[in-house]
């Protein structure tokens, strides 16, 4: 007994050498830096990193937008379905979302697509301009609005009515921009090509009803998107990113009317 139990002992090792081993075999199989592994695993459990990295490098259903500025979501989806695509509407929360199973088309071909009734979108991307809530007759800052997803959205929630400023920091992101806002027959849209910090000088302190503001991130919760992230990513990064994203938010801030009798938000 007392030989069997010495080899036990022996093969028994420290937590701190499996959680070591676990980082180099994590690093080898997801083609992660020593950075981005040391995050990932300093912020959830052995078993929840492996999950991460495997959400992470699966793709994502493609999802679409109807726009109510020129079609409604049932009649969208009739002529879709027509032309040999399988989707659902994206589910209750939503009214405008399209989730896309298969197409027998380009999904961002179609005449409806380019005649501006629909724009591919992430689920994900509809939240915020969900939650800023925009109302007609205001005027809206959408800070970082290249390519113009949210932009649209904006404007389509607001009937074209009040004052949309798109403001976008990269000026060769600008044409794709006024494309996407032209397609979609938003017709109260301002573009602008400001660094979005000095936008409070442009338009005037506390002139807003409501900003958006889709800041600068990081990228390292969008692998799936750019998996280069997982190699390209260290500490000065997301510190950098961190600063702009507060410089941002403070602008943001300053150009909101907390007396706005509809928005201040």
């Amino acid at each position: 007994f007392t030989s069997q139990g010495e080899q036990r002992k022996q093969q028994l090792r420290p937590r701190s050498e499996y959680i070591k081993q676990m980082k180099k075999d994590f690093k080898i199989l997801y083609g992660y830096n020593d950075f981005m592994t040391e995050q990932v695993m300093s912020l959830f459990t052995p078993a929840e990193c492996l999950a991460f990295a495997d959400a992470s490098e699966g793709s994502r259903p493609t999802t679409l937008r109807a726009n109510p500025l020129k079609t409604k979501r049932r009649d969208l989806a009739a002529a879709l379905i027509g032309r040999g695509v399988n989707l659902d509407p994206i589910g209750d929360w939503s009214k405008v979302g399209l989730v896309v199973y298969e197409s027998k088309v380009p999904i961002g071909a179609t005449p409806e697509y380019l005649a501006g009734h629909y724009t591919k979108q992430g689920a994900s991307s509809l939240l915020p301009v969900m939650a800023l809530a925009p109302q007609p007759n205001e005027t809206v800052v959408d800070l970082a609005a290249a390519p113009g997803g949210k932009t649209t959205h904006i404007g389509a929630l607001m009937n074209n009515t009040g004052i949309l400023y798109a403001n976008e920091l990269k000026k060769e992101r600008l044409a794709s921009l006024s494309a996407n806002i032209q397609r979609m027959g938003v017709r109260n849209a301002i573009v602008c090509n400001y660094d979005g910090r000095d936008l409070p000088k442009a338009i005037g302190m506390q002139q807003c009803d409501r900003v958006l503001l889709d800041a600068p991130c990081s990228g390292t919760g969008v692998v799936w998107k750019d998996p280069g992230v997982k190699t390209s990513r260290s500490q000065e990064d997301i510190w950098k990113t961190v600063k702009i994203q507060k410089e941002l938010l403070l602008a943001a801030i300053d150009m909101v009317n907390a007396e706005s009798k509809t928005g201040g938000y």
